[in-house]
């Protein structure tokens, strides 16, 4: 049997349906799985095992046998924690089919064959009863069915569910209780990837401002949450506007509401300014005491110094509708609202108290403006960055002349208005919706020269962008769009960027590679099973791939100088043969080498470039700047995935990289 993938072409820009052996997904979603994350969270497990040990004491206090119902089991894990903390028998509930065979070993494989039952069920299918999957209903519920966001991968739809069909009333629930927390900030920042800021352009003739249309500027953007590692948020990129305050809390001991309700707080701001920004976060108490906490808060609201890193849940940041003046001291209401899966917020002036009570349900935001749709968080970030902006101006002024007939390739880009700006003629523009620019509604192996009013285009510009694009080279479809325009480029035209650059650092993460690497034992369990297989789902493509991440988020320090390994001229049309390269570069520091980042740099004109990935090393350790825009690509070398003993002692790593130029694809290979 096969299954069909879609998948951008990085050759086309297009996304295609791709037949792929019937495993694939099966493997893909193991390999890049959070089960290792979650597994190395020391602080979540330990507290998980003091929660789960308090639990089956009181029920023990009570006389009553201990009967353990565990949604989302996963590895097993928590259920294993159930037995050997005393409890009499354990219902292991997990839909993902290889993930339960999974859990049915490694069960097994610590010897509670005997104490815990997995069944491969949602645990919404999940009967009870004498011929049913459960003998009876549980008096333990533990679960761990939370994201970033809490309730975005359907907590609390499962607990409703459980509590009416498959626990009993008064059951002890671990976690017994989550609250989620919200602060009031000011950020440029951080509301910069979420409007477009005004761009200054210095023409000729004096000073142009491009300015958003008002629907853009209106639109109160997507719904969705945007998730990061807060902690990577210097405090210097955000202004505190008010207290930490509650909004939602939920005991999971007691029956639970999934149904859209809000609720309205009431905040007083610390500081005048400008609110763009809730910041949020969530903590569980284990016990109902709530001493066994395990919380999210940023480091700017927890006092303890030791952080638990982790990558499974981070701190969310929405963007309220409008950016509202508030003033110290002036009180303000927060309504906070919630459906089935996720969370929003509005802010409103406090009014008269019969106002207050009324429209305190706000409709879930939505895009209006279409920009929110194309454009994803970073983008928005990328468009609004001056500097980069700034070195684009500078090159279109050394490539324009004011008889200029311009073409650009590229998705959402304000390329075009620049161009317009400074004084190009004639602009024609694929993607675009800008009525001053001629849109052309076509792929580039399709454009005719009608289309281009039977002109030659003298300037072809390219940020490059493309929405398609996962990996940093997948930009280099600008590269195939050029090739499959070259009929219709005049002999001396002037491409930008006209060309492009593979660099490649060898690195030791701070964090990141616990992602990738095995666990062995998790307190005490051996999960050697879970390791197996996301191994051998990792080798299931006969060579690794790189994979992205934007790299701010994950601090590194730089082992070896960067190294330009490939590079791509567009000047020239893409070649037939592969481009290849192999060598070896020098480690520079002493470290654990867990893998290699690439990124793309492209040089616009002779003495102007932009880099997508490392901006500077910031000082002899070798700490590294990234570019907060864009992803990274990094490949984890084979020494993190088999956790072999890392050494500091190596002082070379071996490359080979193939760029195919039917494919679009780079295979690359290391060696220490």
């Amino acid at each position: 049997m096969k299954t069909f993938c879609g998948r951008a072409n990085p050759t086309t820009g297009a996304m295609e349906w791709l037949e792929e052996d019937e495993n694939y997904d099966y493997h893909q979603e193991i390999a890049r799985s959070r089960y290792a994350d979650m597994l190395h969270d020391k602080d979540r497990n330990v507290k998980y095992y003091q929660g789960i040990r308090a639990a089956v004491s009181r029920v023990k206090e009570r006389g009553e046998k201990a009967v353990v119902l565990d949604i989302g089991t996963g590895t097993g894990l928590l259920s294993m924690m159930a037995a050997s903390a005393g409890a009499d028998f354990c219902y292991a509930i997990e839909v993902f089919k290889p993930m339960a065979n999974a859990a049915v070993k490694i069960v097994e494989k610590n010897g509670f064959r005997d104490k815990i039952k997995v069944i491969n069920k949602h645990s919404t299918a999940v009967t009870v009863g004498p011929d049913g999957d459960m003998q009876c209903r549980a008096n333990i519920l533990v679960t761990e069915l939370f994201d970033t966001e809490l309730i975005g991968e359907g907590a609390l739809p499962t607990y409703e569910h459980a509590h009416k069909y498959l626990v009993q009333e008064g059951c002890e629930a671990v976690p017994h209780r989550a609250t989620v927390y919200v602060q009031l900030v000011e950020s440029k920042r951080m509301w910069s990837w979420n409007k477009l800021f005004p761009v200054h352009v210095e023409a000729e003739d004096g000073e142009k401002i491009i300015v958003s249309p008002s629907e853009m500027e209106n639109c109160p953007g997507v719904p969705s949450v945007c998730d990061i590692q807060l902690n990577q948020m210097p405090s210097s990129d955000f202004t505190v506007l008010s207290d930490v305050v509650t909004v939602f809390s939920v005991d999971f001991s007691k029956p639970v509401r999934s149904a859209s309700t809000s609720c309205r707080v009431q905040l007083e701001p610390v500081k005048s300014g400008k609110a763009q920004i809730v910041l949020s976060w969530w903590d569980i108490d284990m016990d109902p005491s709530g001493m066994i906490n395990c919380t999210m808060a940023p480091y700017w609201v927890k006092s303890t110094s030791a952080f638990q890193w982790r990558d499974h849940w981070m701190q969310c940041v929405y963007f309220l509708p409008n950016e509202e003046p508030v003033l110290k001291g002036e009180k303000v209401y927060l309504t906070a609202c919630r459906d089935e899966y996720s969370l929003w917020y509005k802010l409103q002036k406090a009014r008269g108290e019969e106002e207050n009570k009324a429209d305190v349900c706000v409709e879930s935001p939505v895009c209006w403006c279409q920009a929110h749709l194309l454009w994803n968080r970073p983008r928005f970030g990328e468009l609004n960055d001056q500097n980069r902006t700034r070195q684009y101006i500078k090159s279109l002024m050394k490539v324009l002349k004011t008889d200029s007939i311009c073409l650009c390739i590229s998705d959402g880009s304000l390329l075009p208005v620049l161009a317009h700006y400074l004084g190009a003629k004639r602009f024609f523009k694929a993607n675009h919706l800008e009525d001053k620019i001629k849109i052309i509604e076509t792929r580039p192996e399709l454009l005719m020269s009608s289309h281009l009013e039977d002109k030659k285009i003298s300037v072809l510009v390219g940020e490059p962008f493309f929405t398609t694009s996962l990996l940093p080279w997948h930009n280099l479809y600008f590269w195939y769009a050029r090739t499959a325009v070259t009929s219709h480029l005049a002999s001396n035209v002037a491409v930008l960027p006209q060309s492009a650059a593979l660099h490649m650092m060898i690195v030791e993460f701070q964090d990141l590679w616990r992602i990738r690497s095995p666990c062995g034992t998790c307190e005490g369990f051996d999960v050697q099973t879970l390791d197996d297989m996301i191994k051998n789902s990792m080798n299931f493509r006969e060579s690794r791939e790189a994979e992205p991440h934007p790299l701010w988020e994950y601090p590194c320090k730089s082992l070896s100088d960067p190294q330009e390994v490939l590079r791509f001229d567009f000047r020239e049309t893409v070649p037939e043969h592969s481009l290849s390269t192999e060598g070896s570069v020098n480690l520079l520091r002493k470290g654990k080498s867990h893998g290699a980042v690439l990124w793309m740099e492209y040089h616009l004109v002779a003495d102007i470039s932009i880099s997508t990935g490392l901006m500077q090393i910031s000082n002899e350790k070798g700490n590294c700047e990234w570019n907060p825009h864009c992803k990274q690509a990094v490949y984890f070398f084979s020494s993190v995935i088999e956790s072999e003993a890392l050494s500091d002692l190596h002082s070379a790593v071996t490359y080979a990289i193939n760029f195919n130029t039917k494919t679009g694809e780079i295979a690359m290979d290391f060696k220490l």
